[in-house]
């Protein structure tokens, strides 16, 4: 697949790139996407939920009740579960939700992941360019001049570049990345897919 470089302006330049058919034109496996995008939520999932047990919750241990005559079943402590205020029965615990994935299930799942985007027009390649300083103002012209300033989006930089994280760090829909930093969930869950040129040999590099 062919695409023509845009510039910071929105503007085609002479320039063309070439995106490799062995990353962005395979055939997709949903279940790859699937997985990856599983494990990347369950990551991010803290684990530290809990919830106090019979044995853990303050309160006497004296036998509430008498064992036989009162009609009842019988009970031998207020921090039953079956009392207001007493312990919870199979309650949550600390737990690591975190699971593995084969290196190469992962690199399949954003194969599939950008094949999806290229597929349905959604990827742009865009010059390489830069901020003297963050300047969120600069960085939301650029998305009005590609007009996607509307829509979830995108940007994969060759390497981390500060000015550019921080002035986009204010905007709801935008996400800046590096190209080592490339997830199948960031490329499932924009809209939009902003290339910068330097990126492009990161990518083919990284996924090959």
């Amino acid at each position: 697949m062919e695409l023509t470089v845009k510039n910071i302006k929105g503007n085609d330049t002479k320039k063309k790139v070439t995106l490799s058919d062995t990353i962005f034109g395979i055939e997709p496996n949903d279940h790859a996407i699937y997985l990856d995008v599983k494990q990347y939520l369950a990551n991010q999932r803290q684990g530290t939920h809990k919830a106090k047990e019979r044995a853990e919750v303050a309160g006497s241990t004296r036998k509430i009740k008498k064992q036989k005559g009162t009609g009842t079943a019988r009970a031998g402590s207020i921090k039953s579960p079956v009392f207001k205020g007493g312990g919870t029965i199979f309650g949550p615990r600390p737990r690591n939700y975190s699971f593995k994935l084969n290196k190469k299930l992962k690199v399949l799942a954003r194969k599939s992941a950008l094949s999806y985007k290229a597929l349905s027009g959604n990827i742009l390649v865009i010059e390489d360019f830069n901020f003297d300083s963050p300047k969120t103002k600069e960085f939301k012209s650029l998305l009005d001049n590609l007009k996607v300033n509307d829509k979830k989006s995108l940007i994969v930089l060759s390497d981390l570049n500060k000015n550019i994280y921080l002035s986009s760090r204010n905007l709801k829909n935008t996400k800046v990345i590096t190209a080592s930093g490339l997830s199948t969930y960031d490329l499932m869950n924009a809209s939009n897919i902003m290339l910068c040129e330097g990126s492009l040999e990161s990518i083919q590099t990284i996924l090959s």
